[in-house]
């Protein structure tokens, strides 16, 4: 699949224990089906050949050449497609009998991958029947059957030939439940997808864990895990099988399959992330233990299994910075922020100073580090009246703001005051000799350091901090005038994106009610803007931020996409067209994609001297904790291979 994404499945087809060639004819069915939607890795559950409840029979030649002849027959059925396929089996090998995955291809067995660890309690007691593939030093070769040979060991790696990068490790059931899985050994020696072929049975209680125990795992492993459990059709003596499978990667569930529902779980993995989280993650490529020891012999097997089509089963979020069920969305708001109020209140602890001061625009920045000062403030049993909301209207300021600022102090209870500038900067344009009819950036940024000074000073006189009320979205595109709004003495939003900022207020005016909530409600529905130029005729806002760089929804999307996920301008491009292809067309899209990587990359020199500030998500641009970046970057590679999309 494009841009490496790849397409998985887990699929527990209803058997008869016993019965291969019954078993084989539907699992060749549902690769029939699964061939038609495009499926490149296709799971089947542990020793889905024969059934996982046989007992004793495993001990009959008999069930042991059933189950070859089935194999061959579901290896047949896998000529002329891509797919990679994981099938369960039992395999006699030199006088012992071990349970094993095969890997088949295009026709052929590639690999049989035989299980390490063994459960011999409770309902379980396959030590009398299985071997361990750790005795295994090397690899062994097993006859399938005429003229068909495969090898056979613990440590196999199957790797796309046009993409070598991509690596697929197996192991079954147990193996994940024990401390030293081998899919620990398999990613560190480059595996980015674990199979398991389970036959977990049913129990009150054991979904939650196998959920908790798949996530942990691949989350630490940075990987993604295809889970494959036996379903409905094993022998229900002792126990019962519900066919629970599920698709995580990097510790998220993209897909699971009911208990007992009969469904096939489908999702699409993007590997790339996968790859780029390992680049990323010091501790990940410095972790080597013993299980990832070089000495270790692996049986690497070459396939052509990813192919160019496009997703179909993958949503791609257009807000990836904002959670979407609201109940999820309110707490994750009220998490945010404590987060920033706790580490004000800290800084303010530290610095012993009286009051907090912040510029109060009656916009969506400016309110959330109001509403988080007075936070800070309740945790520290301060008074509301030493938060210092000072409303400073320049030439550009409308009425609405203005009100919306005034009602804002008066209903969060904070000292509030007016200092108008558009007299002083005035005389400052004199000065400097600037033509007040020159709405350029000296007439812009004039009225932003201005206000920034007028903060200092103040927060001299009061012995307070001044507040940085910038977001994340404005340091990544430099959207803020260096040593005006650019500054502070404690930036609490640096690292809240603007998608995020709307849902945060609207999450405090929520939980607060009352006037605030109107007022709040009032600020959300009010158009972006630094309001630095004079208004219209009307007396509306004339500079519309959006307009000037492009929708906020579009610039969050690709900083996250640069930042967290590592894609580059081609692969940002595709996701973005399944995220807004109804709303934005390709060539909107692409320019202001173009747009995003000129001001990130020229806008650096802002980042790398801003103050502190706290960080409550994933992406943060501080030049101490987070983003280490040259001011004079060069953008050229990323601007070519957008610019030519």
């Amino acid at each position: 699949m494009k841009h490496l994404f790849l397409k998985a499945a887990a699929a527990s087809p209803d058997l008869k224990v016993a019965d291969p060639a019954y078993n084989a004819k539907k699992i060749v069915e549902i690769i029939a089906s699964q061939a038609e939607k495009g499926t490149e890795l296709l799971v089947f559950p542990e020793l889905s050949l024969s059934g996982y409840t046989c007992g004793d029979l495993f001990l009959q030649k008999t069930l042991l050449q059933g189950c070859l002849d089935a194999l061959k027959v579901v290896a047949e059925s896998t000529k002329g497609h891509t797919m990679l396929v994981f099938v369960g089996l039992p395999i006699a090998y030199e006088d012992k009998l071990y349970n094993c995955a095969a890997a088949v291809h295009d026709g052929k067995v590639r690999a049989l991958v035989a299980k390490s660890y063994f459960p011999n309690h409770n309902e379980f007691y396959e030590l009398r029947h299985f071997s361990s593939g750790r005795e295994f030093l090397g690899a062994g070769a097993v006859r399938l059957w005429e003229h068909a040979w495969a090898s056979i060991s613990p440590n196999v790696l199957i790797y796309d030939e046009k993409h070598p990068e991509v690596k697929i490790g197996c192991e079954l059931c147990e193996d994940l439940w024990v401390p030293t899985s081998p899919s620990i050994s398999h990613c560190k020696h480059g595996a980015s997808v674990i199979v398991n072929l389970s036959a977990s049975n049913e129990l009150v209680g054991k979904r939650d864990y196998r959920h908790t125990l798949i996530a942990a795992h691949s989350g630490k492993n940075l990987c993604a895990y295809v889970y494959c459990g036996a379903g409905e059709g094993e022998s229900v003596s002792d126990m019962v099988f519900a066919g629970n499978s599920m698709i995580y990667e990097n510790g998220a569930c993209l897909a699971e399959s009911a208990p007992f529902s009969g469904e096939v779980c489908e999702g699409e993995i993007d590997v790339g992330f996968l790859l780029n989280e390992r680049r990323r993650k010091t501790s990940y490529r410095n972790c080597d233990g013993p299980l990832a020891s070089a000495q270790e012999e692996y049986v690497q097997c070459p396939a052509n299994f990813l192919s160019d089509a496009d997703l179909t089963l993958r949503k791609v979020d257009p807000t990836p910075f904002v959670p979407h069920e609201e109940g999820e969305l309110f707490l994750r708001a009220q998490s945010i922020l404590d987060m920033q109020a706790h580490a004000l209140a800290r800084r303010i602890a530290h610095t012993h100073v009286r009051s907090a001061v912040l510029g109060i625009s009656g916009g969506l920045d400016s309110t959330l580090a109001l509403l988080v000062t007075c936070r800070a403030f309740d945790l520290l049993k301060k008074q509301r009246e030493d938060i210092l909301a000072i409303s400073m209207p320049g030439f550009g300021t409308s009425l609405k703001t203005k009100n919306n600022a005034t009602a804002l102090m008066q209903a969060l209870g904070v000292t509030s005051r007016t200092i108008p500038i558009s007299q002083t900067v005035t005389r400052h344009f004199k000065d400097i000799g600037h033509d007040v009819e020159d709405f350029g950036g000296a007439y812009e940024n004039a009225q932003a350091r201005y206000r920034t000074m007028i903060l200092m000073d103040v927060a001299n006189e009061e012995n307070g901090l001044v507040v940085g009320t910038g977001d994340l979205s404005e340091l990544a595109l430099g959207w803020c005038t260096y040593n005006g709004d650019h500054m502070s003495m404690y930036a609490v939003n640096s690292s809240v994106p603007k998608t995020l900022v709307r849902h945060l207020v609207l999450a405090e005016a929520k939980r607060q009610g009352g006037r605030a909530e109107i007022v709040l409600k009032s600020v959300l529905s009010t158009e972006i803007s630094p309001e630095l130029l004079p208004p219209d005729e009307g007396g509306n806002i004339a500079q519309k931020t959006e307009d000037i760089i492009g929708p906020y929804e579009l610039n969050d999307f690709y900083l996250y996409a640069l930042l967290r996920r590592g894609d580059g301008p081609a692969k940002t491009l595709y996701l973005a067209e399944r995220a807004f292809g109804e709303k934005y067309p390709r060539e909107v899209l692409k320019k202001w994609l173009v747009a995003f990587y000129r001001r990130f990359f020229a806008q650096q020199f802002k980042r790398n001297c801003v103050p502190d500030g706290v960080k409550v998500g994933s992406v943060s641009l501080s030049p101490r904790s987070d983003l280490r970046m040259p001011s004079d970057a060069s953008p050229s590679l990323w601007l070519e291979e957008a610019e030519n999309l």
